[in-house]
């Protein structure tokens, strides 16, 4: 088998664990905690530095974030990342020599969110969810009004 650039292999593939670690909205601690691994061992794959993690982790780390996943609603997940859940789909070549991203969902706005999302420094990041929940909030209160004049028409 041929492995190719390993280190850029495991690069990858720690960047699309925390890629999806950070859209379900877990921590490396939790990760770790779930996985029944240190946080250490999380931050290490992540970051691409774990050339020598056993693969245990690496497939106990891989577990805690496909039941996560699998517990969304599966029409709000990529056709490829549906795929992907399975075992050999996270692991394989084609996972892990994107050049893009892997994308996440279906909804290409709800994809673009996320990348906004992760490409703010972390005290920006709570701001852009208060702006998006406000919106929506707005935007809800906007719908409901609108609802109920054309149930009065």
């Amino acid at each position: 088998m041929d492995t190719g650039d390993w280190p850029a292999r495991m690069r990858e593939l720690g960047r699309q664990f925390r890629r999806v670690r950070e859209f379900l909205g877990l921590s490396q601690d939790q990760v770790a905690k779930l996985a029944g691994v240190s946080q250490g061992a999380v931050s290490r794959l992540e970051a691409g530095r774990g050339l020598a993690t056993p693969m245990l982790i690496v497939l106990k780390v891989h577990l805690v974030l496909a039941r996560a996943l699998g517990q969304l609603d599966p029409t709000m997940l990529d056709d490829q990342m549906r795929e992907s859940l399975g075992l050999g789909g996270l692991m394989s070549s084609s996972f892990v020599d994107r050049r893009e991203p892997l994308p996440i969902t279906k909804d290409p706005e709800l994809e673009e969110m996320v990348q906004l999302y992760r490409s703010l420094p972390e005290r920006q990041r709570r701001t852009l969810v208060a702006v998006v929940r406000a919106t929506a909030g707005s935007l809800g209160r906007a719908v409901s009004a609108e609802d109920a004049s054309k149930l009065e028409a």
